[in-house]
């Protein structure tokens, strides 16, 4: 059967995911090749298809770029998919790691664990961003659940403002009680995928994996559960162990992308507002297309971390900070 004898929607169910991926693949070969040096598109394919360590541009892309391009996809994709979930859970369209707290409770875990008790196994740092972003996220809900109104959109964002403001302020007074022994996390808590060698994946891919099986696996009923409690239930869904599930793969997948390159704000904010303009409300495609939206955000987004004060380096958590705080206000003055 040709392309012009499917029905429209069959084209574009096929269509639309390889033109995403091909975008993919676009951006993963740009960010390998610009840089302090910029190597040319086929030398990149050449080192990626035909690696030979006597080229130095092949030892640079294999060795620095490619490990960079990975983690971008994989932190990209890891918190565009929790704020997608966050977002269809709560109902609440502000809901992300990073306003809600997440984030910075990840952070603040691995800051106690690494500077204040000198302990840098790669093995745990995953489990401690994981146990951090689980107590942020809880005392989040909490503080929300015990205010006037119970845990709206607005009392959850003001939960999560106030747990960033504390937990920022004790992470910053740690670095400067002793700055010697922060100076390797400073970078690191702005945001950054500068210097992350590849190796980290092998402590974080399996929280990764958890994280992405379970959103995929739970995404028909996020959809129920986004059109409120009462149709999930009528529609004969367990809602707490579905909640439960959801929570488990935002911590897996938030604790993933701090664990390898800090608190990168807003990324789950941005990507699946503007993947819901697209596909919809049925979560079947928004976490998908979250997963693919967000890979190529963020490595457009180090991208121009590289490239715009050139040669000068600016952390990419800073530059989706820059991008996402106006599309947040947007957000706050259209639907609070």
């Amino acid at each position: 059967m040709t392309a012009a004898a499917l029905p429209r929607h069959g084209v574009a169910a096929w269509v639309a995911p390889l033109g995403g991926l091909v975008v993919l693949c676009l951006a993963f070969g740009w960010h390998i090749a610009v840089g302090a040096k910029t190597i040319p598109l086929g030398t990149v394919a050449e080192a990626l298809l035909a690696y030979d360590a006597g080229v130095f541009d092949h030892v640079v892309i294999v060795d620095l770029r490619l490990p960079r391009a990975v983690l971008a996809v994989l932190v990209g994709a890891s918190l565009a998919v929790a704020g997608a979930l966050m977002q269809g859970v709560t109902r609440n369209p502000l809901a992300e790691p990073g306003i809600l707290g997440l984030l910075i409770g990840a952070s603040f875990a691995v800051v106690v664990f690494v500077g204040v008790f000198d302990l840098a196994s790669p093995a745990l740092i995953p489990l401690v961003a994981a146990l951090g972003a689980l107590a942020a996220a809880m005392a989040v809900w909490g503080i929300a659940t015990a205010a006037p109104g119970g845990a709206t959109p607005l009392t959850l964002v003001l939960s999560g403002a106030a747990i960033t403001a504390f937990l920022g302020a004790l992470v910053t007074v740690a670095t400067l009680l002793d700055e010697q022994t922060f100076e390797e996390l400073r970078v690191w808590l702005t945001g950054s995928l500068a210097g992350r060698r590849g190796d980290i994946l092998v402590w974080t891919l399996p929280w990764l994996t958890v994280g992405l099986v379970i959103a995929f696996g739970v995404a028909r009923q996020v959809t129920a559960l986004a059109m409120g409690d009462e149709t999930a239930v009528g529609l004969g869904m367990r809602v707490g162990r579905l909640k439960a599930l959801v929570l488990l793969a935002v911590v897996a997948l938030t604790a993933s992308a701090v664990a390898i390159a800090g608190p990168m704000g807003f990324v789950g904010l941005v990507v699946p507002h503007a993947v819901r303009l697209f596909v919809g409300q049925d979560y079947r495609l928004v976490v998908p297309w979250s997963a693919l939206a967000g890979a190529i955000y963020l490595l457009v987004v180090d991208i121009a971390a590289r490239l715009v004060l050139a040669p000068i380096e600016i952390s990419t958590g800073l530059v989706t900070a820059l991008l996402g705080a106006p599309i947040f206000v947007w957000l706050v003055r259209a639907r609070l």
